[in-house]
């Protein structure tokens, strides 16, 4: 009997131990895999589905006199006519020419991103590194600092545009005399290119410095302590202690910045205009809206390629910075 009544209470408790539903046989690896199965179907519903689509059309002809988007399947003759210069003509402006760096989509594209980032990091940094110290009216100069950031495109393009427009704008004037802009920089492909990342850096560098500032708020602040006892400089904290630890932040904000700066167009139109300063941007608009839709569609893909090929880099550079830690 008293055998009996063991099993019976082993059996209750095998009861009670066991899993009530598979969720809770899995281990914490497996169940977290689990509820990422929703975003993994939202993003391959939203970001996939429309790039795989995109890559598709871009491998069509245009279909210029036809009731059809797109032509007949040609492969990857848009890319290559792209890329060697055979669609230049009706492009308005060349997509890669080595030659007309300043000419070429591709490479004021690339130019614009390489000078506008670099600049913003550097003033982002200094800037964080100012706001990051405490001092009386704090609160008001990170403010003061964010206020560029808060101004949409179209009003940011419109006082560039005014202040350095010729009769209006004291920009031009003073840009002349240092003997770097000609008499009207707005239709000129190098001043206009200036022109853009002057107020790209004016706009965006609050936006570097709110997120390596971020990153500067997270550093343990006695290990500046122990660096003062050691007789470390200002500049060995810095090169030791700030920089290392800030890294990772700083790789968040130059991957979002140097996405965001690869798909520049709003600046572009509303100061020099896109048929001044080409750019990749520019250029898969202009052939959209002439019913070029392979094109365009190829031009953004190429975009996509360079952003993905980009993103590439800082998320391994990433990686090799969580190993090291």
């Amino acid at each position: 009997m008293a055998t009996s009544d063991e099993h019976g209470r082993g059996r209750v408790r095998s009861a009670a131990v066991a899993p009530a539903n598979w969720t809770e046989r899995l281990s914490e690896q497996g169940f977290a895999y689990v509820l990422l199965v929703p975003t993994l179907l939202l993003v391959s519903t939203m970001a996939l589905w429309p790039l795989v689509s995109t890559f598709e059309m871009s491998l069509r002809a245009d279909a210029l006199f036809s009731a059809e988007y797109v032509g007949e399947f040609v492969a990857f003759e848009n890319y290559a006519e792209l890329l060697t210069g055979q669609r230049n003509a009706i492009l308005g402006s060349p997509f890669l020419d080595f030659s007309q760096p300043f000419q070429s989509a591709l490479t004021v594209t690339l130019i614009y991103v390489a000078i506008a980032v670099t600049l913003e990091t550097v003033i982002g940094f200094g800037q964080a590194l100012v706001l990051d110290q405490s001092f009386r009216g704090r609160r008001w100069v990170r403010v003061a600092i964010l206020i560029p950031w808060a101004v949409p495109i179209a009003i940011q393009g419109l006082i560039f545009w005014l202040f350095f427009q010729p009769g209006i704008g004291v920009g031009t004037d003073v840009m002349q005399s240092l003997g770097v802009f000609s008499a009207n920089p707005l239709i000129n492909t190098t001043d206009t290119l200036i022109i853009v990342i002057v107020a790209d850096v004016w706009k965006t560098s609050a936006f570097m410095a709110l997120l390596i500032l971020a990153g500067l708020q997270s550093v343990d602040r006695s290990l500046y302590d122990v660096a003062k006892v050691a007789g470390a400089s200002k500049s060995q904290q810095f090169r030791y202690i700030t920089f290392p630890l800030v890294l990772p932040a700083l790789l968040v904000a130059l991957l979002f910045r140097t996405i965001q700066s690869m798909r520049v167009y709003g600046i572009i139109e509303t100061t020099g205009g896109c048929s001044t300063l080409p750019s990749l941007t520019c250029m898969v608009v202009s052939t959209f809206r002439s019913g070029r839709y392979a094109t365009s569609a190829a031009v953004a893909f190429i975009t996509a390629g360079i952003v993905a090929l980009v993103a590439l880099v800082y998320i391994v550079k990433f990686a090799d910075l969580e190993v090291g830690a």
